[in-house]
């Protein structure tokens, strides 16, 4: 049975462990050999903790416990603290980056129970939509090694999509937890901004105004069971970060059941595999009696460029900072995206009086529609450096994300979910609600799943065989 293991829920593999069905021990060593068999071919997994692992596994077993996800392995993206392993950022001045403490979404997952296991790939400084760095080299996705695994949080993406964890952490300030979600075939969910605490033990322990405002931790799995029971162990308040708080996790019943459906977003054409996810998970959600209709939430272009503008007046304060540790390709793509759209210092009211109007528009929207149903990234994922093509690449990625980033710019939680597979890659749908609401995106998320099941895990060796 533990060959098997890997291949279980999250939430499955802590009943089993508390029944004593099976032990802590066994689970932690059908994923350890997991990763060694597929690891290679995808290269999601950067650092593998298997000594503490396995430690923390015969603890677990020897001591009963009543956290959720007690003797339950987890992985941690690398841009996050986790005690015994660097926080390397996906750059090689910070490979023995150690930090001192954990971050506290690691805290919490350890205070559940859960246990981590490995460390997972990133772009440097997570500042690509794609997952790929000098120090730890390129993360494929499963589906296809030709095609980008997503990013930033693209090995968590890989490494829940082929089995080498059951839920694993990653973070959002563009699409970061949901752009590998829909890449890779996995679950994704950024929260509102403030209900689940980021900090760092390492300097520079500060954010700037970008991170404050759209940076968000996020938990990833391949089940939506997994992901709700994730936000519910990393939400509330840690003093290390001061905008987080303490905030109901569920709130009234929607009076006005209506769901807005989006299949058209300015300045781009959906693919029509994707349109039909859009419309098939609003029959689903009809059939669940739901009043649906198709119409397009306030100024979708504004809110892109509103995010662009937020983002690039940080990345160009730190440029002169970060650019001798980065690969040039990478670090020439965030020189012509700030080139694009950093505004004057004189026009920075005006884009944060902006965000404020945009944030108001939407949650008159919400009332109307209080879950959006949506496509996730606007095309399929694209082969590998097409991002950072001069000319071409920040075009390409701010096209992608034009429905990812109303979650950041407006605080708005947003939730990936997979809908299956078109032309051998996943297809999916991005689902929002107002602010606070995740209980919303996780309620329309269940509903569609409980129709539409799983894709993940997969079998990268076999895909490989098939495109190679």
């Amino acid at each position: 049975m533990s060959e098997e293991l890997w291949s279980q829920s999250a939430t499955a593999l802590a009943a089993m462990i508390r029944s004593k069905d099976v032990s802590s021990v066994e689970v932690v060593e059908s994923h350890l050999r997991r990763i060694e068999a597929v690891n290679p071919v995808v290269n999601a997994i950067t650092t593998v903790l298997a000594d503490s692992a396995l430690e923390a596994a015969k603890k677990a077993d020897a001591t009963p416990g009543t956290g959720p996800l007690h003797g339950v392995p987890f992985t941690v993206k690398e841009n996050i603290d986790c005690v015994g392993s660097a926080t390397t950022q996906g750059i090689a001045a910070l490979a023995e980056a150690m930090p001192p403490r954990d971050a506290p979404v690691v805290e919490r997952m350890k205070k559940a129970g859960a246990i981590p296991i490995a460390r997972t790939n990133l772009p440097e400084f997570g500042l690509r939509i794609s997952t790929d760095n000098p120090l730890r080299g390129r993360t494929l996705n499963p589906w296809d090694p030709t095609r980008v695994a997503g990013g930033s949080s693209g090995g968590e993406g890989s490494a829940l999509a082929s089995g080498m964890s059951p839920i694993g952490l990653g973070n959002d300030i563009g699409g970061s937890v949901r752009s590998p979600a829909f890449c890779c075939g996995v679950i994704g969910l950024k929260p509102t901004t403030g209900r689940i605490p980021h900090a760092s033990s390492l300097p520079p322990e500060d954010a700037g105004l970008s991170s404050q405002i759209m940076l968000v931790e996020g938990p990833m799995a391949r089940h939506v069971k997994d992901v709700r029971l994730g936000f519910e162990i990393l939400s509330g308040r840690d003093i290390r970060d001061p905008v987080s708080v303490d905030a109901p996790l569920h709130g009234s019943e929607a009076t006005n059941r209506k769901v807005a459906l989006v299949t058209e977003v300015p300045g781009v054409e959906l693919p029509e595999a994707t349109v039909q996810a859009i419309r098939s998970a609003g029959a689903i959600m009809e059939s669940q009696g739901w009043k649906v209709e198709e119409v397009s939430p306030p100024e979708l272009s504004r809110v892109t460029e509103v995010w662009a503008q937020i983002l690039t007046m940080d990345i160009s304060v730190t440029s002169e900072l970060i650019g001798p540790l980065m690969a040039p390709g990478s670090f020439d793509m965030l020189r012509e995206l700030i080139g694009k759209y950093r505004p004057e210092e004189l026009m920075l009211p005006v884009v944060h009086a902006e965000r404020d109007r945009l944030s108001r528009l939407w949650s008159h929207f919400f009332v109307d529609y209080p879950i959006v149903v949506g496509p996730t990234w606007t095309d399929i994922p694209f082969l590998h450096d097409e991002d950072i093509q001069p000319g071409s690449g920040v075009d390409l990625t701010i096209d992608r994300i034009r429905f990812i980033t109303p979650a950041n710019v407006l605080g708005i939680p947003a939730l990936a979910l997979p809908m299956g597979v078109s032309n051998g890659l996943p297809i999916g749908v991005q689902i929002y609600a107002d602010r606070w609401r995740e209980d919303l995106c996780l309620l329309g998320a269940e509903t569609i799943e409980a129709e539409v099941g799983q894709i993940c895990p997969i079998d990268p060796i076999t895909v490989q065989g098939k495109t190679s």
